[in-house]
């Protein structure tokens, strides 16, 4: 009886051993995709394209220029003619320091010009007289050379009068504090009521132009070769200033290229111009700085997801006309915005696998799933989803 038992048993394991190797092996056949029934997945077409190929940086935006306004004679700070924020023009008044103490010096200096061209007129009367005397023979030639002596001396001393004048008027002229260029203030450094000084460190005002307005970016050295053929050849290079979330903030041309390469970034300097209309750019902002060097004319074209990487490089899924894939090693230019340019490898009008590549492999069959558009309309079991069952 033992023994039946023990022949029993034996024989029902090995048939569950038998039972677990058969569905082993139909899940391994069913764990393959595209060993046996097709796999589905999304598809694109690779498309001749004009695409831009731009060189990435990273910059800093710089007001174009920047000026510290200072006064240039001492006083009290009688007035503040500007807001804070406020956009002014090249000229425009900004402050005002007192002007009575310029205005009293430039009244003494012409007093005295006045005095010194009285004695002066006087000077020459007496000379001309006197050399009319001489050539009767009424005086000596020793009083004549005085008197013109005398006379050059007074004109001399009414043109130093005039000189201390002119900077008496300038002087006074200082006390009305203008902008030297056109631009947007910034936060007044000092109060009205305030004793200035030119030796303030502070100064009354910052001024910065906005616009047009600049951005310093650096660029890999790697780079500078091809830079420097299409500054060599006179072409003028656009330049695009991105933003948060890949928006373009302002688009503008490179407007310098530094003169040496810094050996310890292994980077080079280069300096953009924006018209910056719009006032999207702001000193000491940072931005994604895009220089464009080539439009590639009919480029292919595919989405960035149809690119795959494997360990001979780069490849992608080419759909074959009896619905099969084959993996086609491809050369990238560049992948920008969700779009991948293609040196090499694949043309236009060719097939490829958009999306569901991580089940395939070379020879894989391939059901093409319908656009999103097409499928909304219908329901899982294929039908409309207006028809009746």
């Amino acid at each position: 009886m033992r023994k039946l038992l023990l022949v029993h048993l034996a024989a029902g394991l090995s048939a569950a051993a038998i039972l677990g190797g058969c569905n082993r092996q139909s899940g391994a056949a069913r764990g393959r995709p595209g060993a046996g029934e097709a796999v589905l997945i999304q598809a694109g077409r690779a498309q001749a394209k004009d695409t831009p190929i731009y060189l990435d940086g990273i910059g800093t935006v710089q007001a174009f220029n920047t000026v510290t306004v200072h006064t240039q004679v001492s006083g009290v700070l009688q007035k503040v003619a500007f807001a804070e924020g406020q956009d002014v023009r090249a000229g425009d008044l900004l402050a005002e320091v007192d002007p009575r103490t310029y205005q009293a010096q430039l009244d003494q200096a012409k007093a005295k010009k006045a005095e010194d061209q009285a004695q002066a007129d006087n000077a020459v009367t007496t000379y001309k007289r006197n050399f009319s005397l001489l050539a009767k023979g009424l005086i000596d030639q020793q009083t004549v050379d005085t008197d013109k002596s005398s006379a050059d001396q007074f004109n001399a001393t009414v043109q130093a009068d005039e000189a201390a004048a002119e900077q008496a008027q300038v002087m006074l002229g200082y006390t009305r504090i203008t902008s030297p260029i056109s631009g947007r203030t910034g936060i007044r450094l000092v109060d009205q009521g305030n004793v200035v000084q030119p030796s303030d460190a502070g100064g009354i005002v910052v001024i910065t132009q906005l616009k047009p307005i600049s951005v310093v970016f650096t660029l890999p050295q790697s780079n500078w070769p091809q830079i420097q053929r299409l500054l060599a050849s006179g072409t003028k290079l656009s330049v695009i200033a991105v933003g948060d979330g890949n928006t373009t903030l302002d688009s503008g041309t490179l407007a310098v290229v530094d003169n040496q390469i810094d050996s310890a970034t292994g980077t080079i300097k280069a300096k953009a111009s924006f018209p910056n209309d719009k006032l999207a750019l702001w000193p000491g902002q940072f931005v994604n700085v895009r220089l464009l060097v080539q439009t590639r004319t009919g480029g292919v074209v595919v989405p960035a997801s149809v690119v795959q990487r494997g360990p001979q490089g780069a490849y992608a899924f080419v759909i074959q006309a009896d619905s099969t894939v084959k993996a086609v090693p491809v050369s990238v230019a560049q992948i920008d915005s969700g779009v991948a340019l293609i040196d090499q490898g694949l043309t236009a009008g060719q097939q490829v696998v958009v999306d569901g590549q991580y089940k395939l492999e070379d020879g894989s069959k391939v059901t093409i799933a319908p656009p999103a558009g097409a499928r909304s309309g219908r329901r899982a079991g294929g039908k409309p989803a207006d028809s009746p069952e």
